[in-house]
């Protein structure tokens, strides 16, 4: 998967975090990784994306997949730039809809 610029650390992350069933899992994370993140890291402001998957946790409702996006200002993942490069492709009509348990998260670093 691409990364974008990463010459520093970019003063905010947007975590996105989500649920996938099983059965639509390969998918999800085949579209995820060649479509939705090459689409997003060409966002002027999105500076880089990592995705993870959960291994353990102490809550029981915390969501499966999570992406953190390095960006420059609290307003790109909301620029008409971001809206528009996550509808493109498959995972606006073939994904997004499977998806559940969804959090969005806008962090400053505070270090």
């Amino acid at each position: 998967m691409p990364e974008a610029r990463t010459d520093a650390d970019a003063p905010y992350v947007f975590v996105v975090q989500m649920d996938i069933p099983a059965e639509h899992e390969a998918e999800f994370n085949r579209v995820y990784d060649t479509e939705h993140v090459p689409d997003i890291l060409t966002v002027p402001g999105v500076r880089s994306c990592r995705r993870y998957k959960l291994e353990s946790s102490t809550r029981q409702e915390t969501p499966r997949y999570m992406a953190i996006y390095e960006v420059d200002s609290l307003d790109i993942v909301n620029s008409k730039a971001w809206l528009a490069a996550s509808e493109r492709g498959s995972w606006a009509p073939n994904i997004r809809p499977l998806t559940s348990n969804r959090g969005h998260h806008l962090m400053k670093r505070v270090r």
